[in-house]
């Protein structure tokens, strides 16, 4: 059974399952959905709770079996729960979990956590996780959009009895707060609760909001590329301005916008030579956002500006490995801004200003 994180709270309210599965790499919503089962476990008699963390090829599966089987003498329910960082039980926990599955049913006295990382699609569709999902609950907590950010606060925000100004000025103070935060979700979280400690229930203004969140952005470069595609001019120069000063290597976020650029024109190619579109994007592994984004811009792109963008990203890959090239930036950091924003407002609708600036060859 799958439940989306917005439904968990109606379902632990009808009754608990004797099996829960958590995955995803965002550690605040894991860590208060878990929180979330725990609380609704004791409510309902589950005083004891034992923590494994399956760590190393070693570790003794056999105890965590055992543990489920035993209880001890002060307690008649009992939380057993597993973590696995790695996301890779191996051989023995592959079977020890698929045993664990099957045991869940009809057993009121073992309440079964298990916490995972974000799972490939080759990973869920193994024995283990489909044992764990056809006899228990599965949770994806997925981090929060950039798209989505602004709202996530707002809601977070009313949840202690504040919020910020009706209309755009709202929207302004919600946008600024999301830019400070953006990729750094836990952070998000202890800002949202610091503005609850420094100020009264009520609307919040622009200043006040502005005076006390930090700024505790954190970027990556799949994120870049994601906005990059999206034509999203500020957004970009803000997140290379972060991956530099969080001393990102320039290598792979060359490569990041080199492979969507390659990507870019292999499936341009493949359009000429007759080639449906979702075949030609399957054939480059480009699904998800990304093969909504790559259909959004393909039909903008003419051959002759992708062959411009290719050559210049063979240039910038020389220069972050020290060449030197006539007409370009010698720093390398420079010289991918300028790629990143030949792309970028290659990808826009309507370009901007200061996306303009970088659009010479």
């Amino acid at each position: 059974m799958q439940l989306a994180p917005a439904q968990l709270d109606a379902h632990l309210s009808k009754g608990l399952r004797s099996l829960y599965t958590l995955h995803g790499d965002e550690p605040l919503l894991q860590q208060e959905a878990a929180d979330t089962i725990r609380e609704a476990a004791r409510r309902q008699g589950y005083t004891e709770r034992s923590v494994h963390t399956a760590s190393g090829a070693h570790f003794d599966w056999g105890a965590v079996m055992a543990a489920g089987g035993s209880l001890s003498l002060f307690a008649d329910r009992q939380i057993l729960e597993v973590r696995i960082p790695s996301g890779k039980p191996g051989k023995d926990g592959s079977v020890a979990l698929q045993e664990l599955a099957q045991q869940a049913q009809g057993n009121d006295s073992t309440l079964t956590l298990v916490l995972l990382p974000k799972l490939d699609r080759q990973t869920r569709a193994g024995a283990w996780f489909a044992a764990l999902e056809n006899f228990g609950a599965t949770v994806q907590l997925d981090p929060v959009d950039r798209a989505a950010l602004p709202q996530w606060i707002a809601q977070r925000l009313a949840r202690q009895g504040q919020r910020v100004a009706s209309g755009e000025a709202g929207q302004r103070t919600l946008q600024f707060f999301a830019d400070r935060v953006e990729g750094n979700l836990l952070a998000a979280h202890q800002e949202i609760q610091k503005l609850g400690l420094l100020h009264p229930a009520g609307e919040l203004g622009f200043e006040q909001v502005e005076a006390a969140v930090l700024n505790v952005a954190r970027y990556d470069v799949f994120k870049l590329s994601e906005a990059v595609l999206a034509g999203q001019v500020a957004r970009v120069q803000r997140m290379l301005d972060g991956l530099q000063a969080e001393g990102e290597a320039q290598v792979l976020v060359h490569y990041t916008l080199a492979e969507d650029i390659r990507a870019l024109k292999r499936v341009k190619d493949a359009l000429g030579d007759g080639k449906p579109l979702p075949m030609a994007l399957r054939e480059q592994r480009v699904w998800g956002l990304k093969e909504r984004l790559y259909e959004r811009v393909l039909p903008r792109l003419s051959p002759l500006a992708l062959d411009s963008l290719l050559h210049a990203a063979h240039t910038v890959d020389g220069i972050v490995k020290g060449l030197k090239s006539p007409g370009w930036p010698t720093d390398g950091w420079q010289a991918l801004h300028r790629l990143a924003m030949q792309l970028c407002l290659a990808c826009v609708i309507k370009p901007t200003p200061e996306a303009k600036q970088f659009a010479r060859p």
